[in-house]
């Protein structure tokens, strides 16, 4: 996530030299593209953790640094 970030809310994932841009409210990708498998295990990670990453979202947006989120286990 960035700082004064455009909505609709979002996250970016990268692997590689891959990056997606997910929508939090659907999880869906918003814009580029990954690996099927790494792509499933970054949307897995967003199910678990969605209420982390709004939180974060809405942290982003008021200009404070957003929490550290756990790793998918």
């Amino acid at each position: 996530m960035f700082w004064r970030d455009y909505a609709p809310p979002h996250f970016h994932a990268l692997y590689a030299e891959h990056e997606v841009l997910i929508d939090l409210r659907t999880l869906e990708v918003m814009e580029g593209n990954m690996p099927r498998r790494a792509l499933a295990l970054v949307l897995e990670w967003a199910q678990k953790y969605r209420p982390e990453l709004m939180e974060n979202w809405q942290l982003c947006e008021r200009n404070q640094a957003p929490n550290a989120i756990q790793p998918l286990l």
